[in-house]
């Protein structure tokens, strides 16, 4: 199935990022997928095939610094506004107009700022495991513990990873972040340690998935990573009002980890949802985890393209 997918480089920014892509540019049109964290371009590996099939053009990229792209020379310099800013210069790079967005974890907030920036660039937004939001919902009512508020703390989570190989790190990210459960670390206590060798992994990840990622994060390291998401404070985009003017549709695992955040779960039943986002729709998966298109590729393929070639 990789096979298939070609391999590129694109000068963009200053910077060599890599870009996965599959499909020609036809009258279906093109679908630009962002990864988060710890993902990189084979986590769209399935949806890229499959939105190719359904006559798509799809296209992934390394965000910088992470897997095969370039990291920032600067990493203070490195800024969510950068992220939309390499989106746009991707997508002007390849004459590209418009394009539907695919997104998930923390990719979700560069797609969301460009949809919201350039909404005559977006012909739709797909995101997994986080609804439309125009501002950051915060991690209130959360322990100490939480892996967020760990790695945020400069020096704690290269403590952390330094007592383990690539390897074992992927390894741990995601058995803990398949499960149901917030990870969170107790007293004396780091995230690394919240699973060993032991663990089993979830059955849909694989010896050779591992592998790969492995390979990518060998190559890239995790600082950057560590500096986006955790540790670079988003700005507020510059938008002419906060409303989506694109359709809009939601993926969630309903066994996602994320659910159990306070914020989120007041957020989405909440009026203010339906103001920002008045096309929307939100699907849940009863057995998805937060690598539901990882988990469950058809069924997740089968929800993407019905709404694409809907909207298309």
């Amino acid at each position: 199935m990789n096979e298939e997918i070609e391999h590129s480089y694109l000068p963009i920014r200053g910077l060599k990022l890599h870009i996965a892509h599959i499909g020609k540019a036809g009258e279906a049109g093109t679908l630009l997928f962002v990864h988060g964290f710890p993902e990189v371009w084979y986590s769209w590996r399935h949806q890229m095939v499959a939105a190719a099939a359904a006559g798509f053009r799809a296209i992934a990229p390394d965000l910088p610094g992470y897997g095969l792209s370039e990291p920032p020379s600067d990493l203070a310099q490195a800024s969510w506004e950068g992220l939309v800013k390499d989106l746009l210069a991707i997508l002007d790079s390849l004459a590209i107009s418009k394009v539907f967005l695919v997104a998930k974890d923390f990719g979700a907030k560069p797609a969301f700022d460009l949809a919201l920036c350039y909404p005559d660039r977006v012909c739709g937004v797909v995101t997994f495991g986080v609804p439309p939001l125009v501002e950051s919902l915060g991690f209130s009512g959360l322990p100490e513990g939480f892996y967020l508020h760990r790695w945020k703390e400069p020096g704690r989570a290269e403590a952390d990873f330094g007592r383990f190989d690539v390897k074992r790190i992927m390894r741990t990210i995601y058995i803990l972040f398949s499960r149901s459960e917030v990870p969170v670390a107790k007293q004396g206590q780091e995230i690394m340690d919240l699973a060993d060798d032991s663990t089993p992994m979830p059955d849909w990840f694989s010896e050779e998935d591992l592998s790969v990622y492995t390979n990518l994060f060998e190559k890239s390291d995790f600082i950057t990573a560590l500096q986006i998401p955790y540790r670079t404070k988003p700005a507020k985009a510059e938008y002419a009002k906060p409303r989506f003017q694109m359709p809009m549709f939601v993926i969630m695992g309903q066994k996602d980890y994320i659910l159990k955040f306070p914020a989120l779960k007041d957020y989405m039943s909440s009026e203010k949802l339906k103001d920002i986002a008045p096309d929307h729709e939100i699907t849940y998966i009863p057995e998805g985890s937060h690598f539901v298109q990882e988990q469950f590729p058809e069924l997740v393929n089968r929800l993407m393209i019905d709404f694409l070639c809907k909207h298309g």
